[in-house]
């Protein structure tokens, strides 16, 4: 019984802290601000990767169509650049897949 009234004590005595911490406003602060000026958050970082790999799919589109139109003897240059597009594609997938998961992992945390 000794023990149960200590943990009792300690608990009160906790609450009692987390009420003057909440009056005071010290108990919960906000996370960093993503959007301040000058600060790049994981939003505008996914995004501008998102613009980079869309630049070098078209790019890719462009090489191919002119070596299909025939105005570019370049195969193996529009083959790379394919390629290149490919596989940055294939890495903002796995990025965008692994975010995913974690959020998931998140918000399946117990409070």
């Amino acid at each position: 019984m000794n023990s149960i009234s200590q943990i009792q004590q300690e608990l009160l005595g906790r609450m009692e802290l987390h009420r003057e911490l909440s009056a005071s406003g010290a108990a919960i602060k906000p996370a960093m601000q993503l959007d301040e000026p000058g600060q790049a958050g994981v939003l505008q970082s996914f995004a501008d990767s998102l613009r980079a790999v869309d630049a070098q799919q078209h790019q890719a589109a462009q090489a191919m169509a002119a070596v299909d139109s025939g105005q570019s003897d370049d195969l193996v240059g529009a083959m790379v650049e394919s390629q290149k597009a490919s596989v940055s594609f294939s890495a903002l997938l796995q990025v965008r897949n692994k975010l995913s998961s974690a959020f998931d992992d998140i918000m399946r945390m117990p409070i």
